[in-house]
């Protein structure tokens, strides 16, 4: 059984969530083009599943890695975000997260989630969550003052928020799991790993 555990993400956020929770782990980025991906999924399929897209790449990120850790497990995770049909990835500057922010202020969207363990290069596991979160209809003052706080940091998640700061404030209600919205359905997550025997149980 495997007990060496690694995570196929650069993310700050998976890797603090497991950190917090006391799981000791390894840290692998996986090598795979998540734009070549995306684009091949949907350019010939527009009304393609954003949680197809997100599991997709969740198992391609773990099975790569793993493909090359072969006795260890590897941990995948993926998240996309979609409002009203359209899918968004992470802004590349803080001009597209202005943007994008406005196009997503006063509407509700939805954040698939999925997680994937690997072994020996196949998918031995996966899950998806899809929490969702309605977001105020903020000033564009607001707006302004929120980007020149957090700076390049918006351009580390999907939605051009970390809900555990000063995101918070851009929302009225969220519906889901807390760690998926940050990124991980982590207790899911914990339970197979305790089931596996890589946690004690």
């Amino acid at each position: 059984m495997a007990k060496d555990l690694i995570l196929a993400s650069g993310s700050r956020f998976r890797k603090k969530m497991l950190e917090d929770a006391g799981v000791e782990f390894r840290v692998v980025v996986a090598d795979v083009d998540e734009n070549a991906i995306k684009t091949a999924m949907t350019e010939n399929n527009p009304d393609i599943d954003a949680s197809d897209v997100a599991e997709v790449l969740a198992r391609a990120k773990a099975e790569q890695v793993s493909a090359s850790h072969p006795e260890a497990l590897v941990i995948g995770a993926d998240q996309i975000l979609v409002c009203e049909g359209e899918l968004f990835s992470k802004p590349s500057s803080l001009v597209v997260a202005r943007a994008q922010l406005l196009r997503l202020r006063g509407r509700l969207h939805t954040l698939p989630t999925a997680v994937a363990l690997a072994s020996g290069g196949e998918t031995v596991w996966s899950l998806l969550d899809e929490p969702q979160l309605s977001m105020r209809l903020f000033s564009h003052a607001f707006l302004d003052s929120y980007l020149t706080a957090e700076g390049d940091a918006v351009t580390e998640t999907v939605g051009g928020y970390a809900l555990e700061g000063r995101g918070g404030q851009l929302f009225e209600t969220i519906d889901g799991n807390y760690f998926s919205i940050i990124g991980l359905p982590l207790l899911p997550l914990l339970a197979e790993l305790r089931a596996r025997g890589v946690l004690a149980n």
